[in-house]
C-alpha cells in the first residue's frame, strides 16, 4: 500500500474507501456476533427529541464498555494503524468502536457531521469496517460531498443544497471507510434488512477526547452526553 498517495486522497475528498480489506470470515464472525447483541428488535437508545428532529434512526453498541474485545484486532491491523497515522500525523489516538445497527425500513441518517468544523485541526476520523454488503436492495449506502470537509458547517435548514459533488458509496463485505467528521454525510433510508457498520474512531492529537460530543446536523447542534440540542438552526 501507497499509505502516503492514499492519505493524500483522504485529504483532497474528505474520505477514502478500500474494499476487500479484511477478510470475508472473519466479517461473518462478527456479523454473527453484533447479530446477536441486538437481535431482532432492539430499542432505540436515543430519546424521542433526538430521534425526530435528527431523522436518524441508529442504534449505537460499544463493546469495549461491556468488556467485549472481539473487534480489537481490526483496530490494531498494522496498515489501518500506518494509515491513521500518514492522516492524523504524530500523536494521533484511537477513541473507541461504535457499532451502528439501523433496523430495517428505518430512516437511515440524515445529513450531519460528527463535530463542529470551526477548528479545522480539531476533528475525529472514522474508521468504518463493513461486516456485510451494502447494496441497493439492503439500502443504507453512504452519501458524501466530496471536499466539504473543507467547506465549514453543513447549510442549516430543509432547502436542499448543491448536490454536484455528492458520491455514493455502498461498501461491500470487509471494506474500509475512512471519514473525516468534518465531512457532510448521510446514510439512505434502510430496506427490508438490517444495516451494519463498526466504527473505529481517532483523533489528532489537538483533538479533545469528547470532539464527537456535539454533532452538527441541519436543524440543530446535538449534544449526546446531555441528550440535549445546544443550538437551533433556522
Amino acid at each position: 500500500m501507497d499509505f502516503k498517495a492514499l492519505a493524500g486522497q483522504f485529504w483532497r475528498d474528505g474520505f477514502l474507501l478500500l474494499e476487500d480489506r479484511f477478510p470475508a470470515a472473519r466479517m461473518r464472525q462478527l456479523d454473527d456476533l453484533i447479530a446477536g447483541h441486538f437481535g431482532a428488535d432492539p430499542a432505540f437508545a436515543h430519546t424521542r427529541e433526538f430521534l425526530d428532529n435528527a431523522a436518524t434512526e441508529v442504534i449505537p453498541w460499544f463493546p469495549q464498555a461491556d468488556g467485549v474485545e472481539d473487534f480489537d484486532n481490526l483496530a490494531a491491523d498494522p496498515a489501518l494503524e500506518r494509515l491513521s497515522g500518514e492522516i492524523l500525523g504524530e500523536g494521533w489516538y484511537s477513541q473507541y468502536c461504535m457499532i451502528m445497527f439501523s433496523k430495517p425500513r428505518t430512516a437511515g441518517q440524515a445529513w450531519h457531521q460528527d463535530c463542529p468544523p470551526e477548528d479545522p485541526s480539531r476533528f475525529n476520523l472514522n474508521r468504518l469496517v463493513y461486516t456485510r454488503d451494502i447494496t441497493a436492495e439492503t439500502g443504507g449506502a453512504i452519501e458524501v460531498i466530496k471536499g466539504s470537509h473543507r467547506a465549514g458547517r453543513l447549510p442549516a435548514g430543509s432547502v436542499d443544497f448543491d448536490f454536484s459533488a455528492r458520491v455514493t458509496l455502498r461498501p461491500r463485505r470487509g471494506a474500509l471507510l475512512l471519514l473525516h467528521g468534518h465531512a457532510w454525510h448521510s446514510v439512505c433510508p434502510i430496506a427490508d434488512a438490517p444495516r451494519v457498520s463498526v466504527n473505529f474512531r481517532a483523533a489528532p492529537a489537538r483533538a479533545p477526547a469528547d470532539i464527537t460530543d456535539v454533532c452538527v446536523y441541519r436543524n440543530m447542534l446535538y449534544r449526546f452526553s446531555t441528550s440535549s440540542i445546544v443550538e437551533t438552526r433556522a
